[in-house]
Parts: C-alpha cells; sequence; structure tokens
C-alpha cells in the first residue's frame, strides 16, 4: 500500500500544490502586510488558494497521465469547477459577512466588560487568491509532468 501511494503521481501532485500553496501564504501575508503570520500554514484564505492549487493540480495530472478524454477526468473537473466557485464566491460572501458581523459586535459592546469570540473573517479567497492558485497547481503539475513522466 505505501508504494502504491508514493507512485501515485497525481496524489503527489495535489499534496505538493496543497503544501506549497500553504507555505507561501507566509512571504505573500508578508509582503501586503509587514508581518510574519506564520500560523497561515494552518488556516484556510489568503493567497494563494490551497483549495484552488490541490484541485488544479489534481485535475491537470488525472488528464496528463491517464487522458483528457476520461470519465475520471470529467469528474476531476467538474469538481474543480464546483470547489473553485466556492473559494471564490461562497466562502469569501461568508467572510464579508463575517467582518460586518465583527463590526456590529465591537460596536454593541465597545466599554462593555462583555468579551465575544469574533468570527473568522478569512474563509474565502479574492479572484487574484484563485488565480494564483490556480497558476501553481498548473506550474506544480507540468514540473512532475516533465521530471516524472
Amino acid at each position: 500500500m505505501g508504494a502504491e501511494l508514493v507512485g501515485n503521481h497525481i496524489l503527489l501532485v495535489g499534496i505538493t500544490a496543497w503544501v506549497l500553496a500553504q507555505l507561501l501564504k507566509i512571504p505573500t501575508h508578508y509582503l501586503v502586510h509587514r508581518e510574519w503570520n506564520f500560523g497561515l500554514i494552518f488556516t484556510s484564505g489568503g493567497m494563494p488558494s490551497s483549495h484552488t492549487a490541490l484541485m488544479t493540480s489534481v485535475t491537470l495530472a488525472i488528464g496528463l497521465y491517464d487522458g483528457f478524454g476520461t470519465p475520471l477526468f470529467a469528474l476531476a473537473f467538474a469538481i474543480s469547477m464546483i470547489v473553485i466557485y466556492d473559494a471564490a464566491g461562497v466562502r469569501r460572501q461568508a467572510g464579508i459577512h463575517a467582518q460586518r458581523i465583527n463590526v456590529l459586535v465591537r460596536e454593541l459592546l465597545d466599554g462593555h466588560p462583555v468579551s465575544q469570540d469574533l468570527l473568522k473573517e478569512v474563509i474565502g479567497h479574492t479572484p487574484q487568491q484563485v488565480i494564483g492558485g490556480m497558476f501553481l497547481g498548473i506550474t506544480v503539475t507540468l514540473g512532475y509532468w516533465f521530471l516524472l513522466p
């Protein structure tokens, strides 16, 4: 079983793209905010989108290794579109709602000793973050394709 997992190029491509996306969130956050936040490795949201990088890399790898005309590629493509739409659409809107609710909570509780947990605001991606994830996924997959055909 271990040898099968190590030999599964499509799985390795996906894991590599996802890990790289999570690691790249730290320097990209630093470039924008001028602060190091190593906790971003374990969070969703941010640049680049690890969800998009994972799905783009796996989908492209399936096409390259198994063929673009296969039912498996069609399924991977369909799931990728759902994940990417969700990352940039639904989850982004949920993050915007969380920001506005947090402002309301701060205003209501300002000066009061009551403490409330704020909602997580970075749960979705901007279009730029999704595109960054797509490019990362494509780059990782093509790197594997040329190195491990």
